[in-house]
């Protein structure tokens, strides 16, 4: 599927609303109780940036991007300003900020994630879309300036020599989410002082 590394204009993105969706079926028995089972192991984030047009020429650069991306046929990158790092949105991403694996001597190829916790329980995101220059890897703990390179377009983690048995590799960053517009036409309205708005512009995340 086609995808463009580029990203949707960030002064509009950052009024948008929207996040992370999940698919749950639901069945109740006769007794009263319930059985529910997960559809999706992953969850899905849809967003709405209609909330960011505040100038005429916010509409037009969102017409331009659009027309660019054929409608919901190219996807793109989005800026979520509720969860873009990879520590908490106060702090600044750091090297140790998230686990993302365990050498074992053999591995070099290492897939950035996110991981969000409450209490006891987890659940891990794949990283595909990190921001170009924000990327800190470290190793056991300890900064590591070289001996790896990143993939901004998958998220990969490459080591020119696998970090030895039974080390902790952590990474921090930035990062997009890989998303399409979920409509493929834009309903514009243009105002008596030739303002314009646009009533929905839905955009849904692509699983890579």
């Amino acid at each position: 599927m086609a995808f463009h590394e580029v990203r949707f204009p960030d002064n509009i993105s950052r009024g948008a609303r929207g996040g992370p969706e999940r698919r749950t079926q639901i069945v109740e028995l006769a007794s009263g109780a319930e059985e529910r089972n997960a559809s999706w192991a992953n969850s899905r984030r849809r967003y709405d940036v209609a909330y960011g047009i505040r100038r005429a020429d916010d509409l037009a650069a969102v017409v331009a991007f659009f027309e660019s991306r054929n409608g919901r046929l190219q996807g793109f990158r989005f800026k979520d300003w509720a969860d873009f790092k990879s520590c908490l949105p106060s702090q600044t991403p750091g090297p140790t900020d998230q686990p993302i694996g365990t050498g074992n001597g053999a591995a070099t190829l290492f897939p950035l994630t996110k991981r969000y916790t409450s209490g006891a329980q987890s659940w891990t995101r794949a990283i595909t879309k990190p921001v170009a220059g924000t990327v800190t890897i470290a190793v056991n703990g300890i900064a590591q300036a070289s001996g790896w390179s990143i993939s901004i377009t998958t998220g990969l983690i490459t080591f020119t020599t696998a970090p030895a048995a039974g080390v902790a590799v952590t990474a921090g960053f930035e990062f997009d989410v890989p998303v399409r517009f979920d409509t493929d036409a834009l309903d514009v309205t243009l105002d008596l002082e030739r303002l314009g708005s646009i009533t929905s512009i839905p955009l849904i995340e692509l699983r890579l």
